[in-house]
C-alpha cells in the first residue's frame, strides 16, 4: 500500500459544518420519484432526509450562523445541491427559498429577519443552485 505524498487525497473545499446525525425536513418540493444520493433522500411527498456526515457551509452572505439560520440552511443547501447535481429541477428554487424562510421562523428567527434572508436568496441565490457551480474536486499534494 502506498502512502505519503505519492498518494494524493481528493476533497471538496467550502464546507464548515457536518451533521452528527440524520435530520429530516418536510419540504414543499414534490417530485415524482425518490431522489437518493450518498447523503440525501427526497421523497415524493416532500420529505427531505439529510444523512449523518452531510457537510454544508451554513448560511451564505452576510447572514450570521445562528442556530435558526443553521437549521434552515442545512435543508436549503441540500435542496440546492440536488439542483446543482441536476437531480432536482431549477423550477423548485423558489420553493426551496420559501422553505428556508419557513424553517428559520420555525427555529425561532424573527419573521422580519427571515424575510430579509429570503429576499437575499431570491436576488443572489441562483448561482448556488446552478449546475455550473458544482464544487470541484481538488487534489493535494
Amino acid at each position: 500500500m502506498r502512502s505519503g505524498s505519492d498518494m494524493p487525497i481528493r476533497y471538496r473545499a467550502g464546507y464548515k459544518y457536518q451533521l452528527s446525525e440524520t435530520a429530516c425536513f418536510q419540504t414543499s418540493v414534490r417530485v415524482t420519484r425518490r431522489i437518493t444520493t450518498k447523503f440525501l433522500e427526497l421523497l415524493p411527498g416532500g420529505l427531505l432526509i439529510i444523512k449523518e456526515a452531510y457537510a454544508w457551509d451554513g448560511p451564505s452572505g452576510p447572514a450570521m450562523d445562528t442556530s435558526a439560520a443553521m437549521y434552515g440552511s442545512v435543508a436549503h443547501d441540500a435542496l440546492y445541491q440536488l439542483m446543482r447535481e441536476r437531480l432536482l429541477s431549477q423550477d423548485w428554487r423558489d420553493e426551496a427559498d420559501r422553505d428556508y424562510k419557513r424553517f428559520c421562523i420555525e427555529a425561532g428567527m424573527w419573521k422580519i429577519r427571515a424575510a430579509a434572508h429570503f429576499d437575499v436568496l431570491r436576488t443572489f441565490g441562483a448561482p448556488s443552485a446552478d449546475p455550473k457551480n458544482e464544487r470541484q474536486i481538488l487534489t493535494a499534494p
